[in-house]
């Protein structure tokens, strides 16, 4: 196509009304692929079923559907959901530091699957904190409440999480620009997205220990040997090496899923993307390590390790920190990529122990396990519900953006 082709081509696009649009988006919401696949007819029941429990739970309140009380305030809604889910989605804060402002072009192929899954995880994860409010409604207080608690560790991650939301949907959004045409639109788009990156990674970096210091309130209520003045610290650097575990983990699934829209030179290239990120795992991890080895010597906590509690902290320092960065380290070091996905997935579930540890599980931990806190089965079935609605619309905007699909040639042309 020629010069002048190309030029009417983007004029005849640019003319695309509002009713062309919305027709075009109705028609994409028709199903692409078969829909009675075993995950579709195992996941869709389950969502049904979580829907009408979050409805349940909205109309007849909190005690109609957990298990929570004035002793377990806080459940996997907040303990699974929020802190692991935003840990989780450390990955596109990372990731778009290492892109574009440190310019690792190498990356570049998987950024827009892990801004669109961080996304999607602080849209429904730290989403979650809706279903744990007990006054629902007064959800968006902090945007306009009549009084500000602003000393609050709270009012600060509500702005955080609102505003890295916005953030994220910008650095997106020329992705929904280009599937929609609108050329015009994609273009300025594309130049907010150095300045949502930068906003963007400055917020995390609060938000991720923001959460940690939502805890630092408790001290008389969380086993000495999780508790520290530094769990700040430790939750934005174990959200480093999180992020990109699930990055890692996320990513080995996609490239089997969606093989048929990555180009094979983005496909060949992957073991060493792959090999990068084990890097930065090992690096995050020995620091993490290492801090939890100083807070522990400081502290004086050498007679505590002979104890159940002690031997469950071992369990989740050595067998989920330790041995995954040792992991990281031989599978980058001689390219065993099986070892360096192994090692991403006892990394996730180290993350997963460590934060129902300080929220649950080591959260006054002297009280008999006959009335600890223990989730019910509709609490567990929300849980499932979100996260399989959060893959359902991962898989759906995969299937019809470029994610990993290579943009429009117009669209790389304006990149250039």
């Amino acid at each position: 196509m020629n010069t002048a082709e190309s030029s009417a081509v983007a004029a005849a696009e640019e003319k695309r009304g509002f009713r062309d649009i919305v027709a075009f988006i109705r028609s994409e919401l028709k199903p692409k692929g078969k829909l009675l696949t075993p995950f579709n007819v195992i996941s869709a029941p389950i969502i049904i079923l979580g829907a009408i429990l979050i409805l349940y739970r909205l109309v007849y309140g909190l005690g109609a559907v957990t298990n929570l009380s004035q002793e377990f305030p806080w459940g996997i809604w907040i303990g699974f959901d929020v802190m692991v889910g935003v840990a989780f989605a450390g990955g596109a804060y990372v990731l778009t530091f290492v892109v574009y402002v440190l310019r690792a072009e190498k990356y570049h192929p998987i950024i827009r699957a892990t801004v669109l899954n961080g996304l999607l995880a602080y849209v429904f994860y730290a989403g979650a904190i809706f279903l744990d409010l007990g006054r629902w409604w007064n959800i968006a207080n902090p945007l306009y409440g009549n009084k500000f608690g602003v000393n609050s560790v709270l009012f600060l991650i509500a702005w955080h999480f609102l505003l890295y939301m916005i953030a994220e949907f910008v650095e997106f959004s020329p992705a929904i620009a280009e599937w929609l045409g609108l050329r015009k639109l994609r273009k300025f788009l594309a130049s907010l997205t150095i300045g949502a990156v930068i906003v963007g990674i400055a917020l995390s970096t609060l938000h991720q220990s923001g959460l940690g210091a939502l805890f630092m309130m408790a001290k008389g209520k969380i086993h000495p040997l999780w508790y520290t003045e530094f769990i700040p610290v430790l939750f934005f650097v174990s959200s480093i090496f999180a992020g990109l575990s699930m990055v890692i983990f996320e990513g080995s699934i996609s490239h089997r899923v969606f093989k048929d829209q990555i180009d094979h030179k983005d496909h060949a290239a992957y073991d060493d993307i792959v090999i990068g990120l084990s890097k930065g795992c090992a690096v995050a991890m020995f620091v993490y390590f290492f801090a939890h080895a100083l807070i522990f010597i400081h502290g004086w906590h050498w007679s505590l390790l002979n104890t159940p509690m002690g031997w469950w902290y071992l369990t989740e320092i050595v067998g989920f920190v330790a041995i995954p960065c040792f992991m990281f380290f031989q599978g980058a070091r001689y390219r065993n990529i099986i070892l360096m996905r192994t090692a991403a997935i006892l990394a996730m579930i180290g993350i997963i122990v460590n934060r129902l540890n300080i929220s649950i599980i080591a959260f006054k931990w002297w009280i008999p396990f006959s009335e600890r806190y223990f989730p019910s089965w509709m609490e567990i079935v929300i849980t499932l519900a979100i996260i399989l609605t959060e893959i359902w619309v991962f898989r759906w905007i995969v299937n019809r953006m470029p994610v990993f699909r290579k943009p429009p040639a117009w669209a790389e042309e304006m990149h250039q």
